[in-house]
């Protein structure tokens, strides 16, 4: 790993840990970073087909090691523009499908300017999915499902989620993303 790579990959452990975990926005997340299961691969690619590749080669990494959970790819240089991010997801699903890993590996993401659809740009709702990064997350189907078979209602952790990030309030959830990025200088 590059010694560039290793700001951006604190960064997202930083948020991983400070708002993810402590938030318990995925109430999966701590057991798989205390076990130290989650992959982090930082893409400095700008070119959307080397994007589409490396995501391949994740899949790739988690077919071959049973040691990694889950991958989170986060891109250093491209996708700064939410809606291009949206058209990279569109894709990136497309050739999972394509490559025959749907129902082995699901696409979750995560942008610093995410916003869900209808939603008002500074609505504290949107930062369930805010991250750093741009950033995939690469997750076993398999372990969604056993995960979610022993956590009672699941299907109401996206609304918890909103719920709790709107009752925190917009400067709270800036202040806490903007936390997560290196200091400079």
């Amino acid at each position: 790993m590059p010694d560039t790579d290793q700001p951006l990959i604190s960064a997202t452990q930083t948020w991983l840990k400070t708002i993810i975990i402590v938030y318990s926005l995925c109430p999966f997340a701590k057991r798989e970073l205390d076990r130290g299961r989650i992959y982090f691969s930082v893409n400095r690619e700008t070119d959307i087909e080397r994007c589409l590749v490396d995501l391949l080669t994740e899949c790739d990494r988690l077919n071959t090691d049973d040691s990694i959970e889950t991958s989170l790819l986060i891109y250093a240089k491209a996708f700064a523009d939410f809606d291009d991010y949206l058209d990279f997801i569109e894709l990136a699903e497309a050739v999972l499908i394509d490559q025959d890993y749907e129902g082995i590996y699901q696409l979750a993401s995560f942008h610093p300017d995410y916003c869900f659809e209808g939603a008002a740009q500074d609505d504290p709702a949107n930062y369930t999915n805010r991250s750093p990064y741009p950033t995939l997350h690469l997750l076993r189907e398999t372990s969604i499902e056993n995960a979610v078979a022993s956590y009672p209602n699941p299907e109401h952790i996206p609304q918890r989620n909103i719920e709790l990030m709107q009752a925190l309030g917009l400067a709270k959830v800036q202040t806490l993303l903007a936390a997560c990025y290196p200091k400079l200088g």
